[in-house]
């Protein structure tokens, strides 16, 4: 049986663990659950098929991470784990630019050729856009996409979690360090404790640069901060099938169960080091001032909490993962930004099979971790 040890229990390494074990590796799964990690602050959107992004490695990870959802959740519900904030409920894509809905509708159907999962593409008016999320403003019409989703990350990741330990994996929370001998990754160290493993997979998101800087590795990752808000709906809105809201600008709106709904996120770059993962006034005041503006009957929700986390980003804005090129027995998988939700799942499952030996469908050659490493 080979031994794997899964440094990170964010949506990556929570999904990794889960795959190893399900494949019959002895999984330990390690997590010192430090404040700000993305997947404990992000309210996920599985639409990667209207993005602008022209970096093609990009979109197939993307596309395949939205593709392989239905199969997870189907997966973890048999399992006996349902609460997975997991939902397909479509998307609005909003805009008051007539030939910009037209673009976003034209890329979406020409997309769909290769993505069927897409779903329905419709064009709506601006009342009938009402219609899907009475809270918004007037005078927005969409592209509705039918195939979108939403997802919350602590839940999916909870969830990752609960069923990798029903396979048998072992989850320590603690400080890890790797322990090796020359260009050898033995294991690691957790409290003084040495786990040995067959394979160590970092997934340590803007931590990943500390811990392999120990083993003299320098791995270029840097942090970009978001500050989200959860908000609590007046009694009489049925929003657990409320459609996804993606504006024209950097922000969203997302339904979920029980008048609860997420607005976000800003999108602060800081640097190679996070700050204290604290909201701020200003942050704060963003989030609410391009959220009200698209969404006005927001204005008398009840402000129920605030989370940040810290988007890891590698290079070039492209994740990483695979092998860690001159080392035996280390991988690596980061820099997944602003679409970790939807792409993690995937990119954990294609990682377990890597380290197992297994087929894969993607080719890691795309997203080879010594594009990070200097």
């Amino acid at each position: 049986m080979v031994k794997c040890i899964v440094i990170g229990a964010g949506i990556m390494g929570a999904s990794t663990a889960y795959h190893l074990a399900k494949m019959g590796a002895e999984v330990t799964l390690v997590d010192r659950k430090d404040k700000g990690q993305a997947t404990d602050a992000a309210a996920g959107i599985i639409c990667p098929w209207v993005s602008q992004r022209r970096n093609k490695a990009w979109y197939r990870l993307a596309s395949a991470g939205a593709r392989f959802y239905p199969q997870l959740i189907n997966e973890l519900e048999k399992a006996g784990e349902t609460e997975t904030g997991y939902a397909r409920v479509g998307a609005l894509l909003l805009h008051d630019d007539e030939d910009k809905l037209n673009k976003l509708e034209e890329r979406a159907g020409i997309r769909k050729a290769d993505a069927p999962e897409i779903g329905q593409i419709t064009l709506l008016d601006s009342l009938a856009t009402k219609r899907h999320f009475p809270l918004l403003a007037d005078g927005y019409p969409s592209v509705f996409i039918g195939g979108a989703a939403r997802v919350d990350g602590q839940a999916l990741r909870n969830a990752l979690v609960s069923a990798a330990r029903k396979h048998g994996a072992a989850i320590l929370n603690g400080d890890a360090a790797l322990s090796f001998k020359a260009n050898r990754v033995n294991g690691v160290v957790v409290e003084e404790r040495e786990y040995v493993a067959d394979a160590i997979i970092v997934c340590a998101g803007i931590w990943a640069r500390e811990l392999l800087g120990k083993a003299g590795i320098s791995f270029q990752v840097a942090s970009q901060k978001a500050q989200i808000l959860h908000l609590q709906t007046q009694e009489g809105h049925p929003t657990e099938r409320w459609p996804v809201v993606m504006p024209p600008s950097d922000q969203y709106l997302l339904a979920f169960d029980r008048q609860r709904l997420v607005i976000g996120a800003t999108h602060e770059n800081e640097g190679l080091l996070a700050r204290e993962a604290t909201a701020t006034a200003g942050g704060l005041q963003e989030v609410l001032n391009k959220g009200l503006l698209v969404a006005p009957g927001l204005a008398d929700s009840e402000i129920l909490e605030t989370r940040v986390g810290f988007r890891p980003f590698t290079p070039g804005f492209l994740p990483v993962a695979g092998k860690c090129p001159g080392w035996d027995g280390l991988f690596a998988a980061n820099g997944l930004g602003s679409s970790g939700l939807t792409v993690g799942p995937f990119l954990g499952e294609q990682m377990a099979k890597l380290v197992l030996g297994k087929p894969v469908e993607i080719d890691f050659n795309d997203y080879d971790p010594g594009m990070a490493i200097h």
